[in-house]
């Protein structure tokens, strides 16, 4: 199954990594944290990759991987939501409402090329979309406003939600147009999708496809990149995952 686009929302200024070069900028194992996540995305087919930057941004066309033949940019918006909406806008006069769109963070470059195919193979024959996650492994407490217990949450079906996540152009499309006009902004696509009555599909993903939100997850992004690579480079000749 192709996957027509890929979306990456990348307009955010980190203002939780508390640096001033945005997180997507920053180095780490040689390179930028976008180059690492672009790097796996390029790895998909031939899917044309949806950058969205922000519009002051100074750093993205300084980077070789600008000038990719298969990436476009986009102005993205103020959240993340409001990005994927102005990357889809931009591919309205190609895209056909039934082509595949992966989205994915630009701060999750520790994606595993399998995992991202085992998520595209696993939703061909679904009717909405899916997204990868993993399960809940912590004791999950729910709290008051006073930072006192109140339960202690059952995880059995619990999930954390990751990226990519994959849905029709069409679908995900209205979704993110009709949270808009509601004024409301769905943290993820899978959210936009879900209120409007629909059931995505949750692939297991795999615990390294960590989000780069704090300073401190450079450093254990990093530690799994270089595991990783080191890994593909003693297998003779196979691309195949630990």
């Amino acid at each position: 199954m192709p996957v027509s686009w890929i979306v990456v929302p990348a307009a955010g200024q980190g203002r939780r990594f508390g640096e001033i070069l945005p997180k997507q900028y920053q180095v780490m194992a040689g390179r930028t944290v976008i180059e690492h996540t672009l790097e796996r995305l390029l790895q998909i087919d031939q899917s044309v990759v949806v950058v969205a930057i922000h519009p002051a941004d100074s750093q993205w066309s300084r980077l070789p991987v600008f000038s990719h033949p298969r990436i476009r940019t986009v102005h993205g918006g103020k959240e993340r939501s409001d990005s994927v909406r102005l990357a889809l806008e931009c591919l309205q006069r190609e895209a056909h409402v039934d082509d595949w769109v992966l989205v994915h963070d630009v701060a999750r470059p520790c994606v595993r090329v399998p995992d991202i195919n085992k998520l595209i193979c696993a939703v061909k024959s679904h009717k909405v979309g899916g997204i990868l996650a993993v399960p809940v492994s912590d004791t999950v407490k729910q709290v008051n406003d006073r930072a006192g217990i109140t339960a202690t949450i059952s995880r059995a079906n619990l999930r954390l939600a990751q990226t990519p996540q994959i849905f029709r152009y069409g679908l995900l499309s209205w979704s993110l147009n009709s949270a808009l006009r509601q004024q409301w902004q769905p943290t993820d696509e899978a959210a936009a999708v879900e209120k409007l009555g629909h059931c995505p599909l949750v692939v297991e993903g795999s615990a390294d496809n960590i989000k780069i939100t704090r300073r401190e997850d450079l450093a254990i992004a990093e530690a799994i990149i270089r595991f990783q690579n080191e890994f593909l480079r003693q297998q003779s000749g196979g691309m195949e995952w630990p």
